[in-house]
């Protein structure tokens, strides 16, 4: 089993930026793709960005192209995301996602097969 925990969400104005942490856990984690969701009130999970296991390849909705990197500590199990000139649109519950493959094909939820649970970020007009 795999544990994943967000961590660096909060409050931020229109044009400002934050970056979100997970730190994952468990016995079985290794060479594992990860992406990014997330998911607005009364919206659909959306993909976000995903990453392959040694980052070489990564994969951005166009909704954040130029905004938002997706990175990776593979020591420290650590992913990140920054996430500049952040929109109110942006606003959303992000969930950091792994999957028990080193590459991912796609960007459905159900190619993930670990979810952390969360966590708000908020963007003021």
């Amino acid at each position: 089993q795999v544990q994943l925990v967000e961590s660096g969400g909060g409050l931020v104005q229109a044009g400002g930026s934050l970056r979100l942490s997970c730190a994952a856990s468990g016995r079985t984690w290794n060479n594992n793709a990860v992406g990014w969701f997330r998911q607005a009130p009364g919206k659909d999970r959306e993909f976000v960005v995903g990453i392959s296991w040694r980052g070489v390849s990564t994969t951005y909705a166009d909704s954040v192209k130029g905004r938002f990197t997706i990175s990776r500590d593979n020591a420290k199990k650590m992913i990140y995301l920054q996430m500049n000139s952040l929109k109110p649109d942006d606003t959303a519950v992000y969930y950091c996602a792994a999957s028990k493959f080193s590459a991912v094909s796609g960007a459905q939820a159900s190619a993930y097969d670990y979810w952390g649970q969360g966590t708000q970020v908020t963007v003021s007009s």
